[in-house]
């Protein structure tokens, strides 16, 4: 079942009721409520906004990551549940103990895909992808020869324009990118709990600094599918170059946008689940290959 995400911009207090969550925001005078387990993200956007005990234990319970802004209104930290699946620990000790080897395999299956979807990105905007495509033939174990790079090199003078440096910190769109990124990274954090991996212990990604290594590490291959939704935003508003409310909610739309896996259409949030469970068959041996989804 395809989870809801839910967006907070005003005061309120959010409570339990009967399993539901209950809203109760100011100046909205009568109450709401949701089932608790349809939902797979809420994002508390408002520092004004209190959130009940109980309510937190029973999102927890069922897996919701809550995401909370700070007084930028930028995404800043997470709640997530940390006991998601029944056999987490010999899936954690599985993934602790896993071989350089394997790790190198699965970052190559990883970058393939990040370039695979990088070139239908730009194929699906009329744009030439090539020799993406055939760069991501060229991947060696651990992606030593860094095709990822030169791919990246190529892909954003296409996508934006030959002034364009993705930078976190760089000029416009790039801060809409990072929110995007940001939504991204909860909803793969999320996942991999719920699939009984540590988002800390990454493949590739290493920094001791970095909570969410893992979740890094395979969000790599759907970060062209923020990409694609930022170009469209930058078509769609052409005079906005910050991040506002209206188009918050546009970005979290991705999170239920359409995306090819396994022959099947399924929403971005589904297939992320597909994707970490397949990366604890992968450390458990039960597999030798991650499921990645492709772009549209």
């Amino acid at each position: 079942m395809l989870k809801r995400t839910l967006y907070f911009t005003k005061p309120g207090y959010l409570s339990l009721k009967n399993k539901q969550l209950f809203v109760e925001m100011k100046d909205d005078e009568q109450a709401k409520t949701v089932p608790v387990e349809d939902i797979g993200f809420m994002l508390i956007e408002n520092m004004q906004i209190t959130l009940s005990m109980p309510l937190i234990e029973e999102l927890m319970n069922n897996n919701v990551a809550v995401i909370f802004c700070n007084s930028r209104h930028h995404p800043q930290s997470m709640l997530l549940n940390m006991e998601g699946n029944h056999q987490q620990t010999e899936i954690y000790r599985q993934q602790v103990s896993a071989s350089e080897p394997l790790k190198k395999n699965l970052w190559k299956q990883t970058i393939i895909a990040k370039i695979v979807n990088q070139a239908k990105v730009l194929d699906r905007l009329g744009i030439d992808s090539n020799p993406l495509p055939y760069l991501a033939k060229q991947v060696k174990s651990g992606d030593s020869d860094n095709r990822e790079g030169m791919a990246a090199r190529l892909y954003w003078k296409r996508l934006f324009g030959k002034e364009f440096t993705r930078d976190r910190h760089g000029d416009w769109p790039n801060a809409l990118l990072n929110y995007g990124y940001i939504v991204l990274r909860a909803a793969i954090a999320r996942a991999l709990t719920g699939s009984g991996l540590l988002p800390s212990f990454g493949i590739f990604h290493k920094n001791r600094y970095n909570a969410f290594c893992l979740a890094d590490d395979i969000m790599e291959p759907y970060r062209p599918f923020v990409d694609l939704s930022v170009w469209d935003i930058c078509q769609k508003y052409p005079d906005i170059d910050s991040v506002e409310k209206e188009i918050k909610a546009e970005i979290l739309e991705i999170l239920s946008s359409d995306v090819a896996m396994k022959k099947q259409t399924r929403p971005l949030m589904i297939a992320v689940s597909h994707t970490t469970a397949s990366l604890a068959a992968c450390f458990t041996g039960a597999k030798k290959h991650i499921e990645y989804p492709l772009i549209i």
